[in-house]
């Protein structure tokens, strides 16, 4: 009998949300990344200018767009980075 091996799947792979650019309106930008991540609001404006930055990591597809659509909003570019698998499974 062959030996078989079988990748198991995850349903929802972490996401990680990077801020690119935070625009002109740096401060509304580092209240929305306050919101998000429980920061202070000073190290949420210095983690906003300090670019690129990662503002969540290892959140579902769901949160990690909704994060993006909020950094959108208020004028700053932002994208969603798939987290890569683990070398121990790659083939």
């Amino acid at each position: 009998m062959a030996d078989e091996y079988f990748l198991l799947v995850c349903d929802d792979v972490p996401h990680d949300v990077v801020l690119t650019a935070p625009g002109a309106r740096v401060l509304d930008v580092a209240q929305v990344v306050r919101q998000m991540t429980g920061l202070s609001l000073w190290r949420s404006k210095v983690l906003a200018t300090q670019v690129p930055a990662l503002i969540l990591d290892g959140v579902p597809q769901e949160d990690a767009t909704a994060a993006v659509l909020a950094l959108r909003d208020v004028g700053a570019q932002a994208e969603i980075r798939e987290q890569p698998e683990p070398d121990d499974l790659k083939h």
